[in-house]
């Protein structure tokens, strides 16, 4: 056993840099843990934010000389095409993308964030130049304030969108991964391994793994991860591995001090020393670094569900709700009919669910079962696939032929726009309960009633119904506790593919 862990630690520490990569002049193996090193230096990572860049030029480009130019001329006939006011939305959203780091290698393809700094540049560039066509009292500014920034915007989103799916196409083919070094205890690395595996499209893959005694349970290996070394010679490992990211799960051997050496070692090396922190299921906007007393501390703040971005949550619930039911209708009257044609029955079908604070309100969907499906659980419960407290079955005998077309696209729950529209739902949020489900909640489960139920939400993007119940409960508590305008716009827009693959709808 002993030579197969040490076979395993020289097979790590030789290990070949990673396909695709350059290695920065220096010495790479062999050094002291205090002396810098140099980790390759993926290739495709400054041909990725090379594109993007030129991406974000053409857009920018377009929306100044394209967009620009044909509002200029329809405003100004006689005068220049763009001129000195072209120029300086140019240089305004140039610098704006810059200054909110939108260009960061750390941000791209990363969650939420990468956009929420692209809504901040476009917020700042339009703030800018309408302070300056204030003070300098240049009229012509505004149809570039309200016009041409707008649109640049139109065009630059969808480009960085479809550059981030192409890498994470990539990278769920096994490219265009960082390489990530795992110490801390078996249970929470492996814990670690799951989750990157199940998300390659974040772009980490755990090569090696250092625990406390320097064993993996027996084996040489975590989950096929080879194990390298002890919690102890962490610093080493990773120097001599060139590992870009070095994480750092819970574990009774991290101590401040022993943390803060980590880091010190790691100086230098270009590996990213991340931290999970026990509270595992709080991030975002809800986190803060504060230092008092001399003492980094991390601040986590309650849950806001009320204030300046409840009201804009609620008012674009109202809106886009309404928008919604306008452009739909004429879809939802074909299937209205068509539900009518193939099964006798009402067209609707009303249900009691539990809201926001545990008040019941009825639901309303499109009729998808035979009348009287209820009536048929009971015996068919030996037939349930479902986990938890929800009966759900894939090949479900009370589905008509048009409900299950519905249900594969989601179509049968377009009707709950007008829920949104009373107040009861919002367009995104936790899945709505039925009562008896509610009634068998734990405390933490409950939760989930702390904000209103959703038309979509993370769970909606995240599988559907092939997710377990502890999976599904689990996401909808990640919302509760970080929801954000930002996130609701993200789940939004994946919700559109997700219905579109009809992947996990039954």
């Amino acid at each position: 056993m002993r030579d197969q862990v040490g076979y395993s630690r020289r097979r790590a520490a030789l290990r070949p840099t990673p396909s695709g990569a350059r290695r920065a002049r220096g010495p790479r193996v062999g050094l002291p843990a205090g002396e810098p090193s140099f980790p390759p230096v993926a290739g495709w990572e400054p041909k990725y934010r090379a594109g993007v860049i030129a991406g974000d030029l053409v857009a920018v480009v377009v929306g100044v000389l394209g967009v620009g130019g044909y509002v200029q001329h329809r405003a100004y006939p006689d005068g220049p095409l763009v001129g000195l006011v072209g120029l300086t939305t140019f240089v305004v959203l140039l610098a704006a993308l810059m200054v909110n780091r939108a260009w960061n290698s750390a941000a791209l393809g990363q969650g939420a964030e990468e956009f929420r700094r692209l809504g901040r540049a476009f917020v700042a560039a339009a703030v800018v130049l309408a302070l300056g066509g204030l003070l300098f009292d240049i009229a012509r500014l505004r149809p570039w304030v309200f016009v041409v920034v707008p649109a640049t915007a139109l065009l630059l989103f969808p480009i960085r969108y479809a550059q981030r799916q192409l890498l994470h196409r990539r990278r769920r083919e096994g490219r265009c991964l960082l390489p990530v070094m795992a110490a801390g205890s078996l249970d929470t690395v492996q814990d670690l391994i799951s989750r990157t595996r199940g998300s390659a499209h974040l772009g980490w893959r755990v090569d090696a793994v250092c625990t406390t005694d320097g064993l993996g349970d027996g084996l040489p290996d975590v989950d096929g991860v080879p194990v390298i070394g002890r919690l102890s010679d962490l610093a080493t490992h990773a120097r001599r591995g060139g590992y870009r990211i070095v994480a750092v799960t819970p574990d009774q051997y991290w101590t401040p001090q022993r943390l803060q050496q980590l880091a010190w070692r790691l100086e230098g090396s270009g590996a990213e020393m991340v931290v999970a922190p026990v509270l595992m299921e709080v991030a975002g906007p809800r986190l803060h670094v504060d230092a008092v007393l001399g003492m980094p501390l991390l601040r986590v703040s309650a849950p806001s569900f009320t204030g300046v971005r409840r009201v804009v949550k609620d008012a674009m619930d109202k809106v886009g709700s309404a928008v919604l039911l306008a452009l739909l209708a004429p879809v939802m009257l074909f299937v209205a009919a068509a539900i009518a044609i193939d099964s006798r029955g009402p067209v609707f079908y009303k249900q009691r669910r539990v809201g926001k604070d545990g008040r019941e309100f009825t639901i309303v969907k499109f009729r998808t079962m035979v009348t009287g499906a209820h009536r048929m659980v009971t015996q068919l419960a030996e037939q349930n696939e479902g986990n938890g407290l929800l009966f759900k079955m894939r090949k479900d005998p009370r589905v008509t032929r048009v409900g299950a077309v519905l249900r594969r696209y989601s179509i049968d729950e377009l009707p709950q726009l007008f829920n949104v529209l009373a107040g009861p739902m919002s367009l995104v949020g936790p899945r709505p309960p039925l009562p008896e489900e509610t009634a068998r909640y734990a405390p933490d489960v409950r939760r989930r009633l702390l904000v209103k139920p959703g038309l979509t939400g993370l769970w909606q993007v995240s599988g559907r119904s092939d997710l377990p119940w502890e999976e599904a409960v689990r996401l909808d508590l990640r919302y509760v506790e970080d929801w954000s305008l930002a996130l609701d716009a993200v789940i939004l827009w994946k919700t559109f593919r997700a219905v579109f693959s009809g992947a996990g709808a039954y």
